[in-house]
């Protein structure tokens, strides 16, 4: 298998990526997550260098004018989340596929930039309104943030034609097959 491959999941905030990946990563020991930098500060319980490299404004301003970004975008007024380039060097070096976990424009520009390199899989809610439960149901967000994100998760939803697979999260179990198995495809497993 040749680990200079990658997979990528997008989906709106709220889908269940992030589960579906846990449960991939325990399933699969040729893969190594790749962790964003991030701008906002972390939310409790969130370690630097494990959930994301949380950095300054001015320290990711800088990264970005130094070209070290693959992508990057400020995803809410004030919050950039990107992919160091390094990132990517790091995780082939060690001899595994890289699995993304990022925003639903991170994901396309990360496809354009890999093409057939890396698998896109587009995690879809099975409502908006299963979407907002989840979201409420984190205790992790003001109102303003769920507005927020229920406003980008809408227009997010459309942008699943750019991806290579979308895997409607309805039943996780079913959804985590579904997951595994287009891996598996994919990679020649």
């Amino acid at each position: 298998m040749d680990n200079r491959k990658a997979i990528l999941f997008s989906a709106p905030s709220g889908s269940g990526k992030t589960t579906i990946i846990r449960q991939i990563l325990e399933q699969f020991d040729c893969f190594e997550f790749s962790i964003s930098a991030t701008s906002r500060n972390p939310r409790e319980g969130e370690v630097d260098g494990r959930d994301y490299y949380f950095l300054s404004p001015e320290d990711f301003d800088s990264r970005v004018e130094k070209d070290q970004f693959l992508e990057w975008e400020e995803v809410y007024q004030g919050t950039c989340y990107g992919t160091l380039k390094s990132e990517i060097d790091r995780i082939w070096n060690n001899g595994h596929v890289i699995i993304f976990d990022v925003d639903v424009n991170g994901g396309k520009n990360i496809k354009k930039y890999f093409g057939d390199d890396a698998l896109a899989l587009f995690v879809m809610p099975p409502s908006v309104e299963e979407l907002e439960r989840r979201l409420r149901g984190r205790g992790t967000e003001s109102e303003e943030s769920i507005m927020k994100r229920l406003g980008r998760s809408a227009l997010e939803l459309n942008e699943s034609v750019h991806f290579d697979k979308t895997i409607i999260n309805d039943d996780l179990d079913r959804a985590v097959k579904e997951t595994a198995d287009s891996i598996k495809k994919y990679l020649g497993l």
